[in-house]
């Protein structure tokens, strides 16, 4: 959180939504019971910072080091803002899971191909000043679209796999 001054000696805070994980490090590895063929188990996350104002929270992770467009492994919209994180293998508070890019709903953990260097997750947070317009079956595609211009703050946290 930061302070600072505006106008004639008026205070002005501003929050800064952040996004972590218990279980691994911005750009470190993550463990091996998150990976598909390994648990497949959603990793616990941690977030900070949600604006006022903020009426839903969505979190997407996506692998962007995937030949074509990015690899969808989590979408979850409705999230109550007022929730701090989730358990590992849990879904957050108030939030609808959708189809990821493996064709099950839910969390798909990280499978990048065997020869292939560290892949990186990039989970997303979003806060909305408004519920999530999408679709009865949205894809990542249409989250992104609905985001463009309705999301008060967003944060990243990016896991490797495998380590």
């Amino acid at each position: 959180m930061a302070s600072g001054l505006a106008g004639y000696g008026e205070a002005v805070t501003t929050t800064y939504l952040t996004l972590t994980s218990p279980a691994f490090p911005d750009e470190g590895p993550m463990p091996d019971r998150f990976a598909l063929d390994r648990g497949n188990i959603s990793p616990p996350l941690v977030w900070t910072g949600v604006p006022e104002g903020s009426v839903e929270l969505v979190l997407m992770c996506e692998d962007e080091d995937v030949v074509a467009q990015p690899f969808l492994h989590w979408l979850v919209t409705g999230i109550d803002p007022a929730s701090t994180g989730v358990a590992e293998g849990e879904v957050p508070a108030g939030g609808q899971e959708w189809t990821n890019d493996f064709g099950k709903l839910g969390w798909g953990g990280p499978h990048p191909p065997p020869d292939d260097e560290p892949h990186r997750y990039f989970f997303r947070l979003y806060a909305l000043p408004l519920p999530a317009a999408l679709p009865d079956s949205p894809t990542a595609d249409d989250v992104r679209s609905s985001l463009l211009d309705e999301t008060l703050a967003s944060a990243v946290l990016v896991g490797l796999y495998p380590s």
